[in-house]
């Protein structure tokens, strides 16, 4: 009989930290850890933490009933663009979810989901495909998520906020609220800088830094750098 087998794509920093809480998931589920493995581009070594290391190729090529597959890649553009990669291989996309995630009402998470330990989501959110909340990241009520969208740890998105696809959201980071009428909204590709709290919308594909945060700009960089805002 053929097997299901599952794996977690990148065995770097977040690879290994991602690769504990799926373990925790199969255990619970009494599936068997043999059929749980790394999956790189090119394998340097042949285990990394007491786990086989696959390249993207091999385990494409396992005669399995299912494949699960779990992207572990920090950035958005580079996940998206391994999602892409694997369209058409009979590879269904994996949720990896700690056990100590709150999940609240009315919420929707679309296919391909880590999120990490401590990880809060309020009530009434929708969130895209391939969803990155890591440690200790929040989203408040009302909030609409694409896809690929990444949160680095300890970011807080309060409610009544609109992120479209692809965005990234460094470290402690904060998003202040919007209001029913009108949502805060981070637009496609945009990124925010680590610590920076965003006070009104980012438009697609800039950057944000500081508290205000404000459009990454080389004088606005200086000025930064300076504490002089």
């Amino acid at each position: 009989m053929k097997k299901e087998i599952y794996g977690i794509f990148g065995a770097g920093g977040y690879g290994r930290e991602v690769m504990p809480l799926a373990r925790n998931q199969l255990v619970k589920q009494n599936k068997s850890l043999t059929d749980l493995f790394f999956v790189v581009d090119k394998p340097e070594v042949s285990t990394v933490n007491g786990i086989t290391v696959l390249s993207l190729d091999e385990f494409i090529k396992i005669d399995a009933k299912i494949k699960y597959l779990a992207f572990a890649i920090g950035q958005s553009e580079i996940r998206q663009s391994l999602v892409d990669k694997i369209n058409g291989c009979e590879i269904s996309h994996w949720s990896v979810i700690a056990e100590n995630c709150v999940v609240m009402d009315e919420v929707v998470i679309g296919e391909g989901a880590i999120l990490s330990p401590f990880v809060t989501i309020t009530s009434n959110v929708t969130i895209g495909r391939c969803f990155h909340a890591n440690i200790y990241s929040y989203i408040g009520h009302d909030c609409i998520l694409g896809d690929f969208v990444t949160f680095a740890p300890g970011v807080k998105c309060n409610g009544n906020v609109i992120i479209e696809d692809g965005v990234f959201i460094g470290t402690g980071a904060i998003i202040l609220p919007g209001t029913k009428k009108r949502p805060r909204r981070l637009g496609n590709g945009c990124k925010v800088a680590a610590g920076a709290v965003v006070t009104k919308d980012i438009a697609s594909f800039s950057t944000v830094i500081g508290n205000p945060a404000i459009e990454l700009t080389k004088e606005n960089l200086r000025k930064w750098k300076a504490g002089s805002m």
